[in-house]
């Protein structure tokens, strides 16, 4: 059994195992070869038999036993074999390591430890762990405590073993038949650890929190999740979503028969396996509650007509369960395009561009030009512009493309003169010498430029300006595409600062002409651990904003106004994402003059950060209050942009936007790929309790040679009508790695 990643796939492929409630005793090789033929990928066992767990049993009742024999064959038939791959293993659900009974909990510690070590031994690499939850009671703190001390000891067995922890999805009563917990025996029953009837639907996340949390978000642990008949709230499905799930788990109560007495999902249910499903590492499928494999099997035989017309229509084999799932599989939806572009770079981290000190190769700028989106918006921006300032001017339009790369958005300016019959004076402004022996080729052979364009290999701070009839002119409209995923981050501000000298001072159109900067905390474990797990050398690893494709994430703070409903009736409310700040350009001309005073001049006091302050116009810091409805653990923030490219004269005129923001880009820029958003970590996840504020505090600092960010939460709660702090992360500054200018 090998695990099947996202990357690649138009759909994902559902790997189906099959779990039987009954067995006690391990798999055989027959039983393997039973569930491949019944078209099942995999199939759970027992490590040890029901012998054991009488021999376990019998050393709980006896006051004098202390400790469990070791394995022999009368307590185990598992044993190495090709097959042990498609195997995942179960631990003896009957051992009760969160007891409250030192000894009923220690004597299960020893069996947890003897059956991984032995599963490990034989080739598993999935092991399910002994269920915390069971039943109707939600275990109290003491015992997730002594569940996770268990767990921690477990991670040190096995380098290439992933420890599977069985969790409900919410706090709904579970059944011996819906989960992998069998009846315990007396003798352990009497000695069950503290419980609590308390209603919480994130108890068993709370639950998993605390476990991860004690075991340092160690690689090794993944979770089986359970799936109930009736689903949570989508907060509850989405926090999930964002932790490393390795199992679903698809109990019979989690199926309803339709009119013709076929087990179908609700579509409630299906949303969210569409949704899971799509996740980098899709996870496995695991049915249970339905009859044994062999009944299975033999259900598929094709029976006589007295044979069928006997069978009751609520009979079902479990092969009718996963011919649902295969046919649930074959019509799945395309993925957007957004997701299928960004394959195989989900959560994967990447630093930011450094464009004004790097050269960038053919291929980072071929990636850029596949936006089927952005190019025509900026065509669309650049027409608008042309026609404001030619019913102004009557005169051909002097355009300029700074940072044109390979050219395409000067293509594009070109179409737009050519559809709105406007004349334009063409110049494209390049900086990296080998984008420039491309632009060169282009406006040879190109029937579209056909060596019209003014090309200029330099850096649009240090250009002298366009030549018009022999004679210097001022540009009409500048067009750029500098922005980065948190907007300014890659120095659009200080490079069209540096270019405003060359726009007209009375009419100069920028494209764009403003841009804000936006941002969300998220909960965002496996980024989490990602980090957690690159090399203490890399000391600067939680000082550094990435550009990520976040996919396996949570928000945390959402919009108290509902979106439409959800399939199954389920409501769902927009994650609250705010405004950081803005820029705008062209900047007003006083500022420009201080800015340049400041750089030429003595100034009385130096910059704030350092040098001579002639950037510190550019300066910003936010203080953002986001409400925590529902617990959770902040591990970082999300940062989106939204960009004003031009806003036509005529008010009647909708505006060319784009956007990443989740709530805006769909009306924006629907599909649109060039950048993926940005994200902030915190070195260390700040948790946040019911009814919670998290205050982000931001700031885009320089000292004018480089530019960087800092970012600090902040948690805070009422109590007895009193606001106080209960929590603070460290400060994420990114000054050892800022954008160089």
């Amino acid at each position: 059994m090998t695990s099947q990643d996202g990357p690649g796939m138009a759909t994902p492929v559902f790997y189906i195992g099959l779990h039987d409630i009954h067995r006690k005793d391990p798999i055989t090789s027959d039983d393997i070869d039973l569930s491949y033929n019944t078209g099942y990928d995999m199939i759970t066992t027992p490590i040890t038999n029901n012998a054991f767990r009488e021999h376990a049993a019998s050393v709980v009742s006896n006051p004098a036993g202390s400790l469990i024999s070791c394995l022999s064959t009368e307590y185990t038939s598992l044993t190495p074999t090709v097959s042990t791959p498609s195997m995942i293993g179960l631990v003896s659900p009957w051992v009760d390591v969160a007891s409250k009974n030192p000894r009923v909990a220690h004597l299960s510690r020893q069996v947890l430890s003897m059956e991984v070590a032995y599963a490990a031994f034989c080739g598993i690499s999935n092991v399910v762990l002994p269920p915390l939850f069971r039943g109707k009671d939600v275990p109290d703190h003491s015992a997730v405590s002594r569940y996770a001390s268990a767990v921690a000891s477990a991670t040190t067995i096995g380098p290439y073993l992933q420890l599977l922890v069985p969790f409900p999805m919410d706090d709904q009563p579970i059944y011996p038949e819906s989960t992998f917990t069998h009846s315990l025996s007396a003798s352990i029953e009497d000695v069950r650890g503290d419980t609590t009837n308390a209603s919480d639907p994130l108890s068993p996340w709370d639950a998993w929190n605390f476990v991860r949390s004690t075991c340092n978000y160690h690689a090794k642990l993944a979770i089986a999740l359970n799936l109930p008949r009736l689903l949570p709230s989508e907060q509850v499905q989405s926090r999930w979503y964002s932790e490393p799930l390795r199992l679903l788990h698809l109990p019979t109560q989690s199926f309803a028969p339709n009119p013709k007495g076929h087990p179908v999902l609700s579509k409630a249910h299906q949303a969210l396996l569409t949704r899971y499903m799509r996740l980098q590492q899709v996870p496995w499928l695991l049915l249970s509650g339905t009859e044994s494999l062999q009944n299975s099997a033999a259900a598929q035989a094709d029976p006589t007509p007295a044979e069928a017309a006997n069978v009751p229509i609520e009979q079902v084999s479990s092969s009718s369960h996963l011919a649902y799932l295969r046919y649930f599989q074959m019509n799945q939806p395309p993925l957007p395009p957004l997701a299928r572009f960004a394959q195989g770079y989900q959560d994967y981290l990447q630093s930011p561009l450094q464009p004004l000190t790097d050269n960038l190769e053919s291929i980072t700028y071929e990636v850029f030009e596949k936006d089927p989106i952005k190019y025509e918006w900026y065509e669309k921006a650049v027409a608008l512009a042309l026609q404001d300032l030619y019913a102004e001017l009557q005169r051909p339009i002097v355009l300029a493309v700074v940072g044109a790369g390979r050219g395409p958005l000067m293509t594009r300016s070109l179409l737009a003169s050519a559809s709105t019959k406007v004349p334009i004076v063409p110049y494209a402004v390049e900086k990296n010498p080998n984008a420039f022996v491309l632009l060169q080729n282009r406006n040879a052979i190109d029937p579209l430029w056909d060596n019209r364009v003014t090309l200029i290999k330099s850096d649009m701070r240090s250009w002298s300006g366009p030549v018009v009839s022999s004679q210097p002119a001022k540009i009409d409209i500048m067009v750029s595409e500098l922005l980065g995923s948190f907007a300014d981050n890659e120095l659009s501000p200080e490079c069209l600062d540096g270019a405003q000298h060359l726009l007209h001072p009375s009419h100069g159109v920028s494209i764009p002409q403003s841009y804000t900067a936006w941002v969300t905390p998220i909960a965002s474990p496996r980024i989490h651990s990602d980090l957690v797990h690159r090399p203490s050398s890399d000391i600067h690893k939680y000082d550094l904003p990435y550009v990520a494709m976040l996919h396996q994430y949570a928000f945390l703070s959402f919009s108290s106004e509902p979106l439409p409903p959800g399939p199954g009736g389920l409501l769902a409310y927009p994650p609250a994402i705010k405004q950081c700040w803005e820029f705008a350009h062209p900047l007003p001309p006083p500022v420009i003059t201080a800015s340049e005073a400041r750089r030429t001049a003595n100034p009385s006091a130096p910059g704030l950060d350092g040098g001579d302050g002639w950037n510190e116009h550019n300066v910003r810091r936010c203080e953002l209050v986001f409400p925590i409805t529902t617990r959770g653990v902040c591990h970082g923030l999300a940062g989106y942009f939204e960009t004003v490219l031009y806003k036509p004269r005529d008010a009647s005129v909708t505006a060319v936007e784009l956007s990443t923001n989740p709530n805006s880009m769909d009306e924006k820029s629907r599909d649109m790929i060039s950048w993926f958003p940005i994200y902030f970590p915190l070195k260390t996840p700040v948790y946040v309790p019911d009814g919670g504020e998290v205050e982000v505090v931001m700031e885009r600092r320089t000292d004018d040679r480089k530019v960087w960010y800092t970012w600090q939460v902040v948690v805070w709660v009422e109590i007895g009508g009193v606001r106080q702090r209960v929590g603070v992360s460290e400060v994420g500054s990114s000054k050892e790695n800022g954008c160089l200018m």
